[in-house]
């Protein structure tokens, strides 16, 4: 089997590199990026044997290198994204989540592959304060949830013809090869350990939807192997709220300080709710939130050393 990771040097395909190599059945695995964020580390810390990974330097908007490098390939994992929530980047937003999903499944069209598996988010749903299931409406209010729909309509097309699986991800938190700290979460864990403060935006009540990076790896691997139906799930797990994540901090580091800004702001809910059929992929002994983290500050001791 042959397998071709979009994004695939960054924080969530890293970690599904290191897991695939480990599948008998993967014969190889391409890794197509643009290292725009400068992070090196699938290359460098990855522990990958030579020989099963190959890597491709382009554009998700360049059609010519899409096609060259989709065209034997049995499954993607459309994982390539920009998915900073800021409005400043609305023309990257339609630019690669959007019209680069796009390039994307017609080179898939013309291809042979047998399986999609794209990373969407629970951004698609906005921020209307419920629960949102696959069956909510669809009202995203920024340019982040908006790509991220378009995305998926470029997927849902071609799901008559092959095996779709559109995963809508809450906030992923963990330690990785690849860490960035564009989630809440992973900024506390970092500045909570490092700096001893943390700045919390509005009343603290707001909440969101998490999972940790070990599920979500565990789970995008097992798709190669389970009969899963193809359709739209919520990749979640954990809903908590900012006041929620600084207890936990605070048992972690008790001396930790909080500065917070604002905090007359109500700030809205992004909630969904997990989909069971999709979390039993996870098979892995069962850890809590407050196990998670204390494995997440293990390892930020072990590289601060």
């Amino acid at each position: 089997m042959k397998v071709l990771i979009t994004g695939g040097a960054g924080y969530i395909g890293t970690e599904l590199c290191i897991k695939l190599d480990k599948n008998p059945r993967v014969k190889e695995i391409i890794v197509l990026d643009n290292l725009s964020r400068g992070n090196y580390n699938l290359f460098l810390h990855s522990q990958i044997k030579p020989g099963k990974l190959k890597f491709v330097k382009a554009e998700l908007l360049d059609s010519r290198s899409l096609d060259k490098v989709v065209k034997d390939v049995d499954v993607v994992y459309h994982l390539a994204a920009v998915n900073k929530d800021d409005e400043k980047l609305h023309h990257l937003h339609e630019q690669v989540n959007n019209w680069g999903t796009a390039e994307l499944t017609y080179a898939i069209e013309e291809s042979h592959v047998k399986q999609v598996i794209y990373l969407s988010s629970i951004a698609v749903y906005g921020d209307s304060g419920q629960e949102f299931t696959t069956q909510s409406a669809f009202e995203p209010n920024t340019s982040l949830g908006s790509s991220k729909r378009r995305g998926e309509q470029h997927i849902e097309r071609i799901g008559t013809k092959i095996k779709t699986h559109i995963l809508r991800l809450g906030e992923v938190y963990g330690y990785g090869a690849s860490l960035n700290m564009d989630g809440v979460l992973n900024s506390y864990m970092f500045d909570s350990h490092f700096v001893g403060r943390i700045s919390v935006q509005g009343n603290g009540k707001q909440k969101q939807s998490y999972i940790s990076l070990n599920k979500t790896v565990e789970i995008l691997a097992n798709l190669l192997d389970h009969e899963l139906e193809g359709g739209i799930y919520n990749l979640v797990d954990e809903q908590k709220s900012v006041l929620d994540l600084i207890d936990a901090l605070k048992e972690l580091n008790p001396d930790m300080e909080m500065v917070f800004t604002n905090n007359h702001l109500e700030l809205p809910n992004h909630i969904a709710k997990a989909d069971d059929a999709l979390m039993a992929l996870y098979t892995s002994p069962e850890l809590s939130f407050e196990e998670e983290l204390k494995n997440f500050k293990k390892h930020l001791q072990t590289s601060s050393l």
